[in-house]
């Protein structure tokens, strides 16, 4: 029994995204019994781009029905069976993303009729299903629409099914896919990871920790330590079972969370901001001893990065306006920015000039005062000087928004 299925997306960015069209088509090897077509409501913009590729509009998604309202749909038409599609990781992904940010963790063994086709059709000029359709006498109606491609798709499946006559390629490629190799065990562990910044943990069968650390992207980070050659990461490679994670938002918030559970990055700051002849420059550090430096970096590309983004803002090539805006106050202060996650805020609190607490609270939640902060934050017990480089950072970048009057 097979579920053969095309979605289209809003084209956010990557991971981001939301469904606007979803079709399935339920296909038992013979003939269609069951289907569902409809837009998708993702509650977000739709990019020019889809919108002219799909000639789906904002006005046609508005009265659609959420993805949650046609979850239970489609998790009825697609229970035991096989999901089958054109590049079907991007399909499956756009479920699982769906389907986890209802808190349910969607599963389903996966058919992809692009290495089939490479494979049963290898005289093809292209594996594009419009190209590859047509040059197979395949109609597709609708292309870019979610119903005109999966049909089509499930018309090439078919046909890919009758070349196959042994089915012993679909068999193979079923095989292949589900198997325990180390590829899908890779495969399994990071489809569903962001591609933000977090605190990383790998686990073993136990459970138990064997690496964990904060990384500026959870997805791709993951993937190198799995396509590493280095003896370092051999006996994780081999150990990992499992792979959690948490989003920290920024920098500050991130190295404050590792802090907490008694984690600590250490990290090399050898590049330093200078300022001489009215100009910014970058430097190491040992080479301009006489001079401490404004702010510092991890690397020359970060320290020239920082030069551009002041040089863009006028007020800035002043060296004055640079110091007044990264020295902090000696008083009490709370200093706001974004959350983890959309919908949630961080805070940062000051105490004299020195930082005591952080926390994060949802955009409903009024911040009237520090009492009612006071369930919300964490109190800060370990030494933060280290953290001074980080602050003028954020504030250099407006990372942060300063309370205008200190809460009491």
């Amino acid at each position: 029994m097979y579920s053969v299925i095309d979605i289209e997306s809003n084209g956010a960015p990557f991971r981001k995204e939301s469904i606007i069209e979803i079709a399935v088509y339920k296909y038992d090897g013979h003939r269609i019994i069951d289907q569902f077509i409809s837009l998708v409501n993702p509650e977000s913009d739709i990019t020019p781009f889809v919108q002219k590729l799909t000639n789906i509009s904002p006005k046609m998604v508005k009265t659609a029905p959420k993805f949650h309202e046609i979850a239970k749909r489609v998790v009825e038409i697609t229970e035991n069976t096989t999901l089958v599609g054109h590049n079907i990781e991007f399909d499956y992904r756009m479920l699982r993303q769906e389907f986890k940010r209802l808190g349910y963790d969607f599963k389903i063994n996966t058919i992809d009729t692009i290495p089939l086709a490479k494979k049963l059709t290898p005289q093809a000029e292209s594996y594009s299903l419009g190209k590859l359709v047509k040059s197979l006498g395949i109609p597709l109606v609708d292309q870019h629409r979610a119903s005109g491609d999966a049909k089509a798709t499930l018309e090439l499946f078919k046909l890919l099914m009758i070349k196959d006559k042994d089915s012993e390629i679909i068999q193979q490629h079923h095989d292949e896919v589900n198997a325990k190799s180390y590829l899908n065990k890779i495969r399994d562990l990071t489809q569903d990871l962001p591609a933000e910044k977090g605190i990383l943990y790998f686990q073993n069968k136990d459970g138990t920790i064997i690496f964990s650390d904060f990384v500026d992207d959870l997805n791709k980070f993951s993937k190198n330590i799995f396509n590493s050659k280095s003896k370092r990461w051999i006996t994780v490679q081999e150990e990992v079972e499992q792979i959690q994670y948490e989003l920290t938002g920024n920098d500050i918030l991130a190295k404050l969370m590792m802090r907490t559970k008694g984690l600590k990055k250490s990290e090399s700051l050898p590049f330093g901001l200078y300022h001489q002849n009215e100009k910014y420059f970058v430097d190491k550090i040992n080479n301009q001893k006489a001079e401490k430096p404004l702010l510092k970096f991890k690397s020359f590309t970060q320290g020239i990065k920082a030069v551009s983004f002041i040089n863009k803002r006028e007020e800035l090539k002043e060296l004055k306006n640079l110091k007044q805006l990264i020295t902090r106050s000696k008083t009490d202060e709370l200093w706001l920015s974004t959350g983890r996650v959309l919908g949630e805020k961080s805070f940062l609190v000051f105490e004299k000039g020195k930082l005591s607490a952080y926390g994060f609270y949802e955009l409903y939640t009024q911040i009237e005062s520090l009492q009612k902060l006071s369930s919300l934050k964490i109190d800060i017990d370990f030494p933060t000087a280290d953290l001074e480089n980080d602050l003028k950072m954020g504030l250099l970048r407006g990372d942060f928004e300063k309370v205008a009057t200190p809460l009491k």
